[in-house]
């Protein structure tokens, strides 16, 4: 089994057509502007709202484990007494809780995913794995699932990071129809300041994918005060220069803070406060650099 914190149905941002999103939980970076802090941390959570929390207690008696206690009016939880049944936000009369990270097994994935057949098969679409880092989670459960979708005819695309045994890489390759793949910073230095480590694997995962042949859309998170300038963007089209990499699609994404929020619910603090994403002029300069070097499949957004 798995956690998997949301199936994102009928997206368009993830891949080609209509799409279902699976959103895996964990991931070894630690991105400083990450918008989903809930898809960090390998295990399961729970979530606290307490700007909607009236501390009326009764998530404590609920709990069949003394998992909850309050204190001045507000709840305390213990993780480790936690079997996560569901009870205490089930009984919250302000909908202020929410277990983050539901267990699924192969068969009950896939299951869920089929559902939406038609919408795939009509748009062009099909399932991204995303997360978190779906190349760092059980790559068992990952490769059966791919599998199997393959077996039923449907489009998968991985969601990556590129921070993995290419191993894990090898082995899904022959499921996978496109890989959309970050390259957040090119300077190994400034790469560790803001994600953790440096991106030493990521490149030589991208090289040795483009080398196998699959098909890729690099995706770059466009932070004004990180990654979002001329120089970074250069470096990167000199990259895939030096490596003869022809990604079928570049994006950049403006960054946005609207998961902010989410960490003040998992009790975790947001780092990304002083950061800001290009205004549109400054972004159709940025993508402008990759078009005058011939890439003309890039694209703000995607």
């Amino acid at each position: 089994m798995k956690n998997i914190t949301n199936i994102q149905k009928f997206s368009i941002h993830d891949g080609d057509g209509i799409r279902t999103t699976v959103f895996f939980k964990g991931c070894p970076l630690k991105c400083v502007w990450c918008h989903n802090p809930e898809t960090q941390r390998f295990e399961r959570e729970m979530e606290l709202d307490r700007e909607k929390c009236t501390g009326c207690g009764a998530c404590a008696a609920a709990c069949p484990n003394g998992a909850i206690h309050v204190e001045d009016h507000k709840p305390v939880w213990n993780s480790l007494s936690c079997t996560f049944c569901g009870k205490c936000a089930d009984v919250c009369p302000a909908s202020a809780r929410e277990i983050v990270g539901y267990e699924y097994t192969v068969k009950e994935l896939v299951k869920e995913l089929m559902k939406d057949q038609m919408f795939y098969e009509q748009s062009g679409g099909g399932v991204t794995f995303s997360g978190g880092e779906v190349m760092s989670v059980d790559m068992d459960f990952v490769l059966a699932a791919a599998k199997e979708l393959d077996r039923q005819g449907i489009s998968l695309t991985i969601d990556t990071c590129g921070y993995a045994p290419y191993e894990r890489f090898q082995k899904i390759l022959p499921y996978v129809d496109t890989f959309l793949y970050d390259v957040k910073i090119m300077d190994p230095e400034l790469h560790k300041k803001y994600i953790g480590v440096d991106n030493k694997l990521i490149l030589e995962n991208l090289v040795r994918l483009s080398q196998d042949g699959a098909r890729i859309y690099i995706r770059i998170p466009t932070i004004k005060e990180v990654n979002g300038n001329e120089q970074n963007m250069k470096e990167t089209i000199a990259f895939l220069q030096e490596h003869d990499i022809h990604p079928a699609q570049i994006n950049l994404l403006p960054y946005h803070d609207t998961g902010s929020g989410k960490y003040r619910k998992l009790d975790m603090e947001y780092k990304g406060t002083d950061l800001h994403a290009p205004d549109k002029e400054e972004m159709e300069a940025l993508a402008a650099i990759f078009i005058n070097a011939g890439y003309t499949n890039t694209k703000i957004g995607g």
